[in-house]
């Protein structure tokens, strides 16, 4: 099948129908053109992984992890996983035997709020259903990026992605009230610390470029270029 907008909306449609849970927060979100994260448009950003069972993590999410009150929680590295068989499984078949962080970030993010990017893949899992917002980097223009290239993907909960090293991305966006809970893997260090001051505006921790929205105030404050222009995206739930 030829890849229009069309086609594009005879598979939405068989994916998410009439009534759907996405149906519903594309007619909250008037504009913004909320996908599944299963059409051809997320191609260029990532890959979906099935037929990979990584219930251990997402297990251990359900289980020992809270969505705070407020904000978001994000935990790089998770020490209960540190020696466990699904670590070494996914460096070896997915990290090329690199050591990698398996840790997660829960929250109420319903805001772009920024983007940022690493020089390695990204893995999440989706405990809740959530929202992804993500561009590319080579939109990065002049030093700055517009809003208006960002991408909505919804993911149902239990889809696994893999996020590639060119794609800007941020905290995920809850799609219910409770909030969201996302498993995050990379390679191992990503956003601890820098150790040597930086020589890179975009560089604000350990392979983690980030570029700031101007109302991400929290942000700026700690570092962060105020990069992005365009609209500070909400999803309205």
């Amino acid at each position: 099948m030829t890849i229009t907008k069309e086609n594009e909306l005879k598979v939405r449609d068989l994916i998410s129908p009439k009534g759907s849970r996405l149906a519903e927060l594309n007619k909250l979100n008037p504009g913004l053109n909320i996908k599944d994260v299963r059409e051809n448009s997320f191609i260029k950003y990532g890959r979906l992984i099935e037929n990979y069972d990584l219930s251990v993590i997402s297990n251990y999410l359900k289980e020992k992890t809270e969505i705070p009150e407020r904000g978001n929680t994000y935990q790089p590295d998770l020490a209960a996983l540190a020696g466990s068989q699904i670590k070494k499984d996914l460096e070896n078949d997915f990290y090329g035997e690199m050591p990698i962080e398996i840790g997660y970030c829960n929250g109420k993010n319903q805001h772009l709020g920024a983007l940022e990017y690493h020089k390695g893949a990204e893995i999440n899992i989706a405990v809740t259903d959530l929202i992804l917002l993500l561009g590319k980097v080579q939109d990065i223009e002049n030093g700055k990026y517009n809003s208006e290239n960002v991408e909505a993907f919804y993911l149902k909960k239990g889809t696994i992605v893999e996020i590639y090293g060119t794609t800007l991305h941020f905290a995920p966006c809850k799609v219910e009230k409770a909030g969201f809970k996302c498993a995050v893997i990379l390679p191992d260090q990503t956003n601890l610390a820098l150790e040597k001051s930086k020589n890179d505006d975009f560089l604000f921790a350990k392979n983690k470029w980030l570029l700031a929205h101007p109302e991400n105030k929290r942000m700026i404050e700690k570092g962060a270029k105020a990069a992005i222009y365009g609209p500070n995206i909400k999803i309205e739930i």
